[in-house]
């Protein structure tokens, strides 16, 4: 008998509704996220240099100081002669980067830099068409960093050997 009774307070007490979390667990991400940039677990975008060198399999990034703002290279190699190479400029607002390559008129877009990480938009200007192959494109591209010295950042070359950070 009383073991029925045992079970049949566990069934209600298990039936029974928990409390709502509290309100201010909607900012929980954010909060993770800061305590996790102030444990040094991740860097803070907000305060990290972005020189240095970026990659993700055959996609590469350089990003070097120069006197006025920095240059950026980027190689992407699809294979089967499909691939993208280009220089520009690239001026950083926070966690926006204006990427702009020069050698491409028109070919003028934002990115985003997440502390060790780029990403490219989804959709980048008709003119940037202009340094890529066939169907290749800089469109989406995600690279993570590798090295934050712009020593090594200054050595990314494209296909035909051309340096694409070199004025670092």
């Amino acid at each position: 008998m009383r073991l029925a009774f045992a079970l049949g307070v566990l069934l209600v007490a298990g039936c029974s509704r928990a409390e709502p979390p509290p309100e201010g667990n909607a900012a929980a991400p954010t909060d993770l996220e800061a305590a996790a940039i102030a444990a040094g677990v991740i860097a803070d975008p907000k305060s990290a240099d972005i020189t240095g060198l970026y990659a993700r399999e055959t996609d590469r990034v350089c990003i070097v100081p120069t006197p006025k703002a920095y240059q950026i290279g980027v190689f992407v190699d699809y294979g089967d002669q499909q691939h993208c190479s280009g220089m520009g400029s690239v001026a950083r607002d926070g966690e926006t980067l204006h990427i702009s390559f020069g050698d491409a008129e028109g070919c003028a877009f934002d990115a985003r830099f997440e502390g060790d990480r780029i990403v490219f938009p989804g959709s980048v200007p008709d003119a940037c068409r202009k340094f890529c192959s066939e169907r290749a494109s800089i469109a989406g591209l995600a690279v993570d960093q590798l090295s934050d010295a712009a020593s090594e950042a200054a050595t990314l070359r494209d296909s035909r050997g051309q340096l694409l950070c070199s004025s670092g």
